[in-house]
């Protein structure tokens, strides 16, 4: 039997066009690309189009979608008019539908294997996860860090509530 596109949950299977108006940053993306790659970004869009989508979360209030990868794909449109013109004004998007904690875990995902992240952002969000609940554990797995770089970034902040599931030895007594 043969597969269609209707059988499969992954968000790719549903890209959709909308105006660039509609589709706005996040506040947690750590990733920063530098001025030549941007550039070599413009100009594969330029060449060969849209190849990827942009992954976003839909924001019903707002009735906007939140980019959660693909924020200088998104970028590249807005700055650049001949690419705006040719696409219309349309962003090709896919919708996911994850709470915040997992939507930043996804853009970290995305990131970790092709950008730089800023380690002051990193240390934002390891520090909003540990807020919301999540434990090392879990942000370890999520967003493929090993437990010496969490460490690591806990002691960057130099807050001593990232700590505060830690158990230590009796020599710190």
């Amino acid at each position: 039997m043969r597969n269609t596109a209707a059988s499969f949950k992954s968000p790719v299977y549903g890209v959709q066009a909308v105006p660039i108006e509609k589709v706005q940053a996040n506040s947690y993306n750590p990733n920063h690309v530098a001025p030549p790659e941007m550039k070599l970004l413009y100009e594969s869009i330029k060449d060969d189009g849209y190849t990827m989508p942009i992954v976003t979360y839909y924001l019903e209030d707002e009735d906007k979608y939140e980019i959660v990868d693909g924020y200088h794909r998104y970028s590249v449109m807005l700055t650049h008019k001949d690419i705006y013109e040719r696409e219309g004004g349309l962003l090709p998007i896919v919708v996911i539908d994850k709470p915040v904690e997992d939507r930043i875990a996804s853009t970290i995902r995305h990131n970790r294997a092709r950008g730089t992240h800023s380690i002051e952002l990193m240390t934002n969000i390891v520090k909003e996860l540990k807020d919301a609940g999540m434990s090392d554990a879990w942000i370890m797995k999520n967003i493929g860090m090993d437990a010496d770089e969490l460490l690591r970034l806990k002691q960057v902040s130099g807050l001593a509530s990232l700590f505060a599931d830690e158990d230590f030895s009796k020599s710190w007594s």
